[in-house]
């Protein structure tokens, strides 16, 4: 392997980074707050379907021979519409958007959590400016041409993943001494209801960093096969990972869940260290990993979603005026342009309202990939089982995903309904450009 190159060490640590680096505190409160003690369940059933997905994404990458990349290469190369190949392009950059969103949004909650942190300052809320802060800090690093190595990834992400299993192991053995009178749950009496399935619907944007490793093949040693390894890897042990910080956290936080479900995880490492009498030191290393791990996480997803838009500058898939797609490295004008989107999701959006937009957006395009596989369920190298899976998954959570917004959270559902609408609209109006300039001069002789 040469210098440049990336082994299979370093794409699990870019997958599980993208999954665990901001998705666990950006969502464990949105899940928990729908599904209560079952939310490990949410969290293994997302990573089902995701992992399904992601048999989809390796079956297709590995009998796309001639025209290796993600979502948009496979849609051009077999379905061969250009049309459908660009509105799934946006489709996953309103995602990454979304998920950089919930990303800052969690970045400002730990923050404002901070011991000594006011919740405002001269009347103005703390937390959305802090949001917006931390997008606007991470696009200038970005525009500086800032990132991290291979070998730094394995460290990042070992530091992270080592937190939260610190956590969720302390976690067990402080309830297995019966401190404090907490006990661990599974929410048995939840398993009867829709409660879990629609919490994995909301949740499904927290499995989705393993796919940005189909944008970097050019930079992976033998990268059909490390990224088939890489995805089965690191989407299992994403989920244990979460399913155990969820339920510790559910048996020694109830109540932080209730009245500030977002940052509920603090007060449970505070729980875990306190017969050490380190309860402060305990809520300052989980805050501090919150945030090292939702900003390293807004940093991985802006550097790879800048190079995707890239990419469709390139394919004309993105109108020219967005960025110079000859430019070196991301387009100034791109980075820009999806800091300001980031940071107004995140300054005005609600967590959960972000979370299911991002999650709209994911389920969409992670159907359409394990459609896709299905579809080729006649080669030799396609397992149609999992392909199967994967789309009924996507196409039973989206549903349910719009009914638990509708009932629950009725401003939430108008405002998701309409960006996606929006999305829909403009994306039509570009592709169709040609077509509808057509149909207007047509139409204009006769009018005059």
């Amino acid at each position: 392997m040469s210098g440049a190159q990336l082994g299979l060490k370093e794409s699990v640590s870019m997958a599980l980074g993208g999954m665990i680096g901001g998705g666990i505190y950006a969502v464990l409160g949105v899940v928990t707050g729908i599904t209560g003690p079952a939310t490990w369940v949410s969290f293994a059933l997302a990573g089902l379907v995701a992992g399904c997905a992601g048999y989809s994404y390796n079956a297709l990458n590995d009998i796309d021979d001639d025209n290796q990349g993600g979502s948009v290469s496979f849609v051009q190369s077999f379905v061969g519409n250009s049309t459908l190949a660009g509105m799934v392009g946006w489709t996953l950059l309103f995602g990454y958007v979304g998920s950089m969103a919930m990303y800052a949004f969690a970045f400002g909650e730990f923050t404002v959590a901070l011991r000594g942190v006011p919740d405002s300052v001269a009347a103005v809320p703390l937390r959305p400016v802090v949001s917006v802060l931390a997008v606007a800090g991470f696009v200038g690093l970005n525009l500086l041409g800032a990132r991290a190595t291979g070998g730094a990834e394995n460290v990042l992400v070992a530091a992270k993943v080592g937190v939260l299993v610190a956590f969720g192991v302390g976690g067990v053995a402080y309830v297995a001494t019966g401190a404090g009178g907490a006990a661990l749950s599974l929410g048995a009496a939840e398993l009867t209801s829709f409660g879990p399935v629609v919490a994995a619907a909301v949740s499904f944007v927290a499995f989705q960093g393993w796919q940005l490793l189909f944008y970097d093949q050019e930079r992976i040693e033998d990268p059909v096969e490390t990224i088939r390894k890489a995805v089965y890897v690191s989407v299992p042990v994403a989920v244990a990972i979460y399913a155990l910080v969820a339920v510790v956290t559910i048996a020694l936080a109830p109540e932080a869940l209730r009245s500030h479900p977002h940052t509920a995880l603090v007060d449970a490492a505070g729980a875990i260290a306190e017969p050490l009498g380190l309860r402060r030191a305990g809520m300052l290393a989980i805050s501090l990993s919150a945030l090292f791990s939702t900003g390293s996480a807004i940093n991985a997803t802006l550097f790879s979603t800048g190079h995707f838009a890239k990419g469709m500058l390139s394919d004309d898939l993105l109108p020219d005026r967005i960025g110079d797609s000859a430019a070196q490295g991301i387009p100034t004008r791109t980075l820009l342009l999806l800091g300001v989107v980031t940071a107004a999701f995140a300054a005005v959006g609600s967590l959960g309202g972000i979370t299911a937009f991002a999650s709209v957006a994911f389920l969409v395009v992670f159907g359409s990939m394990s459609y896709l596989a299905l579809r080729e369920r006649d080669r030799d190298r396609v397992n149609p089982a999992l392909p199967a899976i994967g789309l009924v998954g996507t196409a039973a959570f989206l549903p349910l995903l719009f009914w638990h917004l509708y009932t629950n959270q009725r401003h939430t559902f108008y405002v998701v309904v309409v960006l996606a609408v929006v999305v829909v609209t403009v994306e039509l109006l570009y592709f169709e450009r040609d077509a509808i300039e057509e149909e207007v001069e047509s139409v204009g002789p006769d009018i005059v």
